[in-house]
């Protein structure tokens, strides 16, 4: 089976990879439980730095993904051209241009999904995104192919 098509990825995209990526990771979880009981003793004190420290810390993470997802999308010449992914039984071709680069399916580490977006972790903190919208009807291949081809305990992809 073979599997092709074009993505272009946007900051919104981007921007939805890292929340993914920041709030299934330990400081994205730690950074909002400390927010939230900041914010708790507040409600139990009135002291208004607690209200104010939690809310700090509970937009900081959101607000500099944000911020870094739009400089990533305007300064990258990788993000401003189309990627065309290949994705066949050896393995997933990525081209862009005149550059090429096969990865083979041993080498994924994990795949998952967001709302927005399918996606498959090159490294612990690299992953290819394919946005939903620019998967169209070939989103079923494509989660079909990275089901068949990558370990079940490493696929978590919500349909």
């Amino acid at each position: 089976m073979k599997v092709e098509f074009d993505v272009k990825i946007t900051a919104a995209d981007l921007y939805d990879y890292m929340l993914a990526h920041t709030y299934s990771g330990f400081s994205g979880i730690f950074g909002g439980v400390v927010g939230a009981l900041l914010i708790i003793l507040w409600f139990n004190t009135s002291m208004i730095y607690y209200l104010a420290a939690g809310i700090v810390i509970i937009l900081y993470i959101p607000c500099s993904l944000f911020l870094r997802a739009k400089r990533q999308a305007a300064t990258n010449e990788f993000f401003k051209q189309p990627i065309h992914y290949t994705l066949t039984d050896e393995g997933v071709t990525v081209t862009q241009g005149e550059a090429e680069m096969v990865q083979p399916w041993a080498a994924i580490v994990k795949a998952s999904s967001t709302n927005k977006s399918l996606l498959l972790y090159t490294s612990k903190v690299n992953a290819w995104i394919f946005p939903k919208r620019d998967l169209g009807e070939k989103r079923e291949d494509v989660i079909q192919m990275i089901s068949t081809h990558v370990s079940p305990d490493r696929v978590k992809i919500k349909q």
